[in-house]
């Protein structure tokens, strides 16, 4: 299974692994294998993906949890002198 589509897109912020240069990546799927490019130097390299990785927990994807909630009781300022 394939991650991307078989358009090649660039990837913002990328450095490619033999020339270091900066945005000049592009990643695509050919055969039903995901590859990235490097437009620069030529480098290619297939990309592998692990099978059902676990989701990190975040404050996202989390079930909410119940709040305890306290009664806080607004008192009248009394603003006459005695």
């Amino acid at each position: 299974m394939s991650v991307y589509s078989t358009t090649p897109r660039f990837l913002a912020g990328a450095v490619c692994p033999r020339c270091e240069a900066m945005d000049r990546i592009k990643v695509y799927s050919k055969d039903d294998k995901d590859y990235r490019e490097c437009v620069e130097c030529g480098f290619l390299d297939e990309l592998h993906f692990p099978g059902n990785s676990r989701e990190l927990p975040t404050r996202v994807n989390q079930a909410k949890t119940e709040i305890d909630e306290d009664v806080v009781k607004i008192l009248p300022i009394n603003t006459q002198e005695n």
